[in-house]
């Protein structure tokens, strides 16, 4: 008696067209230069908001990255 052994299911792997991916891709490299910016060129003194408070939320981040502040 011979045992039936079922068909093995294809995936099939979706495709995104560059044309849907490219509004994304530039959303999160403009958030990357922002985030970059804010960790590694703010000093205060051409800080967007007054102040030395954002300085001061990412400065460890700054050192850890080997970015100097002092």
């Amino acid at each position: 008696m011979a045992i039936a052994v079922p068909a093995a299911p294809t995936a099939e792997i979706p495709t995104i067209p560059l044309r849907e991916l490219l509004p994304w891709l530039l959303m999160f490299a403009l958030l990357a230069l922002i985030t970059i910016f804010f960790v590694s060129a703010d000093q205060g003194a051409i800080s967007i908001p007054s102040g030395n408070a954002i300085h001061e939320w990412v400065h460890d981040g700054r050192h850890l990255m080997g970015y100097p502040c002092h």
